[in-house]
């Protein structure tokens, strides 16, 4: 794979650690400002709601920018959100750096799954997506074990700054290292949201949410699982933490190479029904170190291993207006993580913890019924899109 997809990776490396880097440092924030656990867990929920609601606004707005030149730019937002995050003497300055770090990762992901796309013979594009989402699940095998454990001696200031530092570091890479990419034709708005009210896209735009609820419920709370079903703490959580995103690695990697030789929705099915049974058993298979290392490693894999196929699948409805169709999975994606926390937190308040990775399979489940029903023949429909040549609307049909 190019040297220049790494770049790309790199930099959705620096910004997948610092969306997730909150479930590691919770402690220490809790403790160094005097927060509830609960209340510094809404970081990551801020987080992730203001990635989802500023992506395609974002999109609209930088729609005319040279691809590198937003690329850099987007990183070096995310650095002073991060640096910001460092020095913030109280809860509401921190919450507000959360946001402003989301805003870079908004506009960063989307722009480089496109960018690896064009710059990437068609035969190796499932590949390409692959390897720049293996930067977000690469951030989960570095970057939240490292945040749990620098978190006590660095303190969550000396870890943001550390990821601040990270993600400076990209940007110079990704400005040095690729050529320019010029700006896709721009699309407003309304015609964003048309393309998004057709049933293929809100069907993937839904597997999407559901996938990322299941997970992020569960995972928001994986610590105190592990400490309730194998009896764990501190760096042994670390270290399955590891063994989670290891798994992610790997279900990425395999799946990226899947999804150049197979249809993506079939594809799915395979991942979404082994998914299922994963998460709905995983109380019952985390009750020993090795069988939690197992589990999690599994787990990680059917999880991530569902990014390349959804990328493709995307990409496939519409190639001439992929940018806006990835933008609104980003989005999508973050809608999940954000709405999971208040789940989670209502599940657990309402039957306990050891239920809610059951009940998070049921959503899953959802996803898998959505998949199937996606499988039926239909008749073909016209996607609004934007012609590669002239700029203007055109009809492309599936």
């Amino acid at each position: 794979m190019p040297t220049r997809t790494h770049l790309l990776a790199a930099g959705t490396f620096a910004v997948g650690t610092s969306g997730y880097i909150v479930s590691g440092v919770l402690p220490a924030v809790s403790r160094e400002l005097h927060v509830s656990s609960a209340t510094a867990g809404q970081l990551l929920t801020a987080f992730a709601i203001a990635y989802a609601l500023s992506s395609p606004v974002l999109a609209v707005v930088t729609g005319r920018w040279e691809r590198r030149d937003l690329l850099v730019a987007a990183l070096a937002v995310s650095a002073v959100g991060n640096a910001l995050a460092a020095v913030a003497p109280n809860y509401p300055l921190l919450l507000a750096s959360r946001v402003l770090s989301a805003l870079g990762a908004a506009v960063y992901t989307p722009a480089a799954t496109m960018v690896a796309t064009v710059l990437t013979p068609p035969e190796r594009r499932g590949r390409a997506v692959a390897l720049v989402f293996g930067g977000l699940t690469f951030s989960l095998v570095l970057g939240v074990p490292l945040g749990n454990l620098l978190g006590e001696p660095l303190g969550y200031r000396g870890v943001f700054a550390l990821i601040a530092a990270v993600t400076a570091l990209a940007a110079v890479a990704v400005r040095a290292g690729l050529p320019r990419v010029a700006a896709p034709p721009v699309v407003g708005l309304r015609e964003r949201l048309a393309v998004a009210a057709d049933r293929r896209v809100l069907t993937v735009l839904a597997l999407t949410v559901l996938a990322c609820l299941a997970v992020f419920a569960v995972f928001n709370y994986i610590a105190p699982l592990l400490t309730a079903t194998a009896g764990v703490r501190g760096p042994v959580i670390s270290a399955l933490l590891v063994a989670y995103g290891l798994g992610s690695v790997t279900g990425n990697w395999v799946a990226g190479r899947l999804a150049d030789r197979f249809a993506a929705r079939r594809l799915l099915i395979v991942q979404f029904t082994l998914f299922t049974a994963v998460l709905a058993t995983l109380p019952l298979t985390t009750t020993t170190v090795p069988g939690a290392a197992l589990a999690l490693f599994a787990w990680g894999a059917l999880t991530w291993s569902a990014n390349p196929p959804i990328q493709s699948w995307l990409i496939a409805l519409a190639p001439a207006n992929s940018g806006l169709l990835l933008s609104l999975n980003a989005s999508a994606i973050y809608l999940g993580v954000g709405l999971s926390g208040v789940f989670g937190g209502v599940v657990i308040s309402t039957v306990g913890l050891l239920p809610l990775a059951p009940i998070a399979s049921v959503l899953a489940l959802v996803a898998l019924g959505l998949l199937v029903f996606a499988l039926r023949p239909q008749e073909p429909k016209a996607l609004v899109v934007v012609s590669p040549t002239s700029g203007s609307l055109a009809k492309q049909w599936k």
